[in-house]
């Protein structure tokens, strides 16, 4: 294997020196990954029945229910039969309403042109649901969207909400963006008061069952589960979050539920239970399980979940037969880090590889790459390829490691 790497390299040191190529780099023609074309990951938004027996917790009936491609976040609960999310159409985002019930119908609540909508939430004691608002020229707000009249109004508006839950009809609790990061404040809808309660938190906000608390992630240090009374201010360390989990939901008993790649995990801190498996999901199409959200019943289960890191390897792949840099280069994180096994680095960032293939692109008419075997576990893909470059063929291997719908690494075997 290592000799076909030698002639692929041997062929690129022999390109125009204005290609600036080095041969490791290049051995990763068609093994890259593809998402969605902004830093949205392609995710899907999946349904389980959730039911008690014996005293344990089983997730049933799985349905993808947005089947969309592209973007799909966000769920929560209307009431206990309909789901709300926002989903992705004509470039833009826009929230849904899925009736379970009726035959699984789908309904768009807003059309926003000038603007995006996500992080749903039902408005207490009104037919009207929130929204965070983001417009094309960039201004964030939160809106409360009437769900009968279709009219639209600004909640907050000279606040710059990340996400919020509902306290109260009046009371809200948000993460509210400050600099590089995101602050917990109390906004008070009837009087205008807003104070600040903690620093450097996550998105995750849910009001604790049979308590006159919110839950947040504090990120100051270890990442901690609290609980804050809104209305006094005090503040209460519950648990350690599983890993760097940044979504969690609650159930009535006190168990608290969590996405950990391929898994959905739980604990009780009141009742001193740590965290445990609840669930490993064996299909390779849910990956990544993120936003997490159960109905005040306890009886259906939404998440997120990224799709398979195989679909992203084949976009990717789709680009990089089209010689499109631009789709080529969309398609890595930002801090791309590419090595020769077992750790040797090669390069680092978006602008080596665009000065790398950019070029190369342009100059390489024919063009080729056909994957012969392709392995998916969990978030890594390892691909044998085989490759046509102007008439010469060529082998090579690589392991891709996928992270919030970008390919994060490379690693390039002998």
């Amino acid at each position: 294997m290592w000799k076909g790497y030698q002639k692929l390299g041997n062929y690129l040191k022999n390109l125009a020196p204005v290609h600036n190529m080095k041969p490791l780099l290049l051995l990763i023609f068609g093994l890259v990954i593809s998402q969605f074309s902004v830093a949205q990951p392609n995710t899907e938004v999946y349904l389980f029945d959730l039911d008690r027996t014996d005293g344990k917790i089983n997730l049933s009936n799985p349905k993808n229910i947005s089947n969309n491609e592209g973007y799909d976040n966000q769920p929560s609960f209307l009431d206990d039969n309909t789901v709300l999310f926002s989903a992705i159409r004509a470039d833009q985002t826009d929230i849904i309403k899925f009736d379970i019930t009726k035959g699984s119908v789908k309904t768009w609540i807003t059309d926003t042109p000038t603007g995006s909508e996500y992080s749903p939430l039902k408005i207490p004691n009104k037919p009207a649901i929130s929204a965070i608002r983001l417009d094309l020229d960039g201004l964030q707000r939160l809106y409360a969207y009437d769900l009968e009249t279709g009219d639209s109004k600004v909640l907050l508006k000279d606040l710059k909400v990340g996400y919020h839950v509902w306290f109260a009809p009046n009371i809200l609790v948000c993460t509210v963006l400050k600099e590089n990061r995101m602050d917990l404040v109390v906004a008070n809808l009837q009087n205008g008061e807003v104070r600040t309660m903690d620093k450097n938190v996550g998105r995750s906000l849910h009001k604790i069952p049979n308590t006159d608390r919110i839950s947040y992630i504090g990120k100051e240090g270890n990442w901690t589960i609290k609980s804050l009374d809104p209305l006094t201010g005090e503040t209460v360390q519950l648990i350690a979050t599983p890993g760097k989990a940044e979504d969690i939901c609650w159930l009535n008993d006190g168990t608290v539920l969590a996405g950990t790649g391929k898994a959905i995990v739980k604990a009780n801190p009141e009742a001193g239970l740590l965290w445990e498996q609840l669930m490993y999901f064996q299909q390779e199409e849910i990956h990544s399980i993120s936003r997490i959200s159960t109905n005040s019943t306890n009886t259906r289960l939404a998440f997120v979940a990224e799709v398979s890191p195989r679909h992203i390897v084949q976009k990717q792949l789709d680009a990089y037969n089209a010689r499109d840099i631009e789709g080529f280069i969309a398609t890595f994180s930002d801090n791309i880090e590419l090595f020769k096994f077992p750790n040797e680095p090669i390069g680092k960032g978006k602008e080596y590889l665009r000065e790398s293939y950019g070029s190369f692109f342009e100059n390489t008419p024919d063009l080729h790459c056909e994957i012969k075997n392709r392995i998916v576990i969990g978030g890594k893909v390892i691909d044998e390829e085989f490759l046509t470059i102007n008439g010469q063929n060529y082998s090579a291997v690589a392991i891709y490691e996928v992270e919030n719908g970008k390919i994060a690494k490379v690693t390039f075997i002998q």
